[in-house]
């Protein structure tokens, strides 16, 4: 593969360049029990960008805001180099109604606090956090759109959604001639790997780049886990015992991190390198999205692009991970329906 960071790729059906590795900016700040103190995190950001990394991810509502506000300090002399996106739909006040949901009062309002944040005129990408089952899609679309008409988002996106939506929301923005989403961001990693079934599929053949969070499955498949935090019952507050209480930590997903080692060992790298290397092979990824807390971690993430697999490596990481793909997929892809509609004959479909 051997990739850097400046090889940049398309984000959806735009003409936006974007590394293939994205900097996630959740840990600027340490106000949820984790993440990097204001100098530690000015080392993440520069370190990133002077590898050649343009592409930085936050959201309104990280570390309780001060991601956006250090990100904004850090980029303000490269701000036309990089490409910010954040998000909006979680609550930012507890007790308002209106400071969360994709309605368009939490969207223009969310808009206005990130822009003040991050120190910046305009968002280069703008996604739809969390589905919320109640704004009408209409309301969403106009709402973004009127957005970027004014100059104040770029691009927009979506994030944590159901496929069927998403798809009827590219559809209407479409005919409309509304802005189009142009990035879906999923959780997909080894342990998780249920968007193969629609989401990622879904996003190829209505343009949206894919851009995962959690490639690491919140450091499972780092080998940081082992057998005893299965029963483990100690909240110290880390992101450790978050991710048991999540329920991250299965006997499945160690397994899987066992295979992982194994590769890792093989090839003569890091577990860590092997997880999100993985994950950039996929050719229905654009940037999976790294968060290291120093460094050294950054450092080690941005190995994984100097990884050559061979078949054999990725067919035993496949296999220890395969999920159940269900109906209609698992139906569809039968002998018996390749045999009832097309009698045998090869068909190559060109796109």
């Amino acid at each position: 593969m051997s990739l850097t960071l400046d090889t940049y790729r398309l984000l959806g059906r735009s003409g936006l360049r974007v590394s293939p590795l994205a900097l996630g900016a959740a840990t600027f700040g340490t106000e949820w029990g984790w993440g990097a103190e204001q100098d530690e995190a000015r080392k993440l950001f520069d370190h990133y960008v002077e590898r050649g990394g343009n592409f930085l991810d936050t959201a309104n509502t990280y570390t309780d805001g001060s991601s956006e506000r250090l990100l904004g300090q850090f980029a303000r002399d490269k701000r036309e180099s990089l490409v910010l996106a954040t998000k909006y739909t979680t609550q930012r006040r507890p007790g308002d109604p209106n400071s969360g949901g994709s309605h368009r009062k939490s969207l223009f309002t969310s808009v206005e606090a990130s822009l003040r944040r991050l120190g910046t005129d305009y968002l280069d990408l703008l996604y739809l956090h969390v589905w919320d089952f109640t704004t009408p899609v209409e309301e969403i679309l106009r709402g973004m759109d009127d957005l970027v008409r004014q100059g104040k988002v770029l691009y927009v996106a979506i994030c944590n959604a159901p496929a069927w939506q998403v798809s009827r929301m590219q559809a209407i923005a479409d005919l409309r001639g509304w802005s189009p989403l142009v990035a879906l961001q999923i959780e997909y990693s080894l342990i998780e790997r249920t968007g193969e079934r629609d989401l990622i599929p879904m996003a190829r053949e209505l343009g949206l780049g894919v851009v995962p969070y959690s490639p690491l499955a919140g450091g499972v498949l780092t080998g940081k886990y082992t057998r005893d935090d299965l029963t483990s019952t100690k909240d110290d507050g880390t992101r450790k015992s978050f991710n048991r209480a999540l329920g991250t930590v299965t006997e499945r997903n160690l397994a899987i991190a066992d295979v992982v080692q194994e590769v890792a060992v093989e090839l003569d790298r890091t577990p860590a390198q092997v997880g999100l290397a993985w994950t950039l092979q996929n050719p229905g990824v654009t940037t999976p999205i790294i968060g290291a807390r120093t460094p050294g971690q950054l450092e080690d993430n941005l190995g994984a692009l100097e990884i050559d697999f061979t078949a054999a490596q990725l067919t035993r990481l496949d296999e220890a991970s395969a999920i159940e793909l269900g109906y209609p997929h698992e139906m569809l892809a039968s002998d018996h329906i390749r045999a009832v509609t097309t009698g045998g004959l090869k068909i190559e479909a060109r796109r």
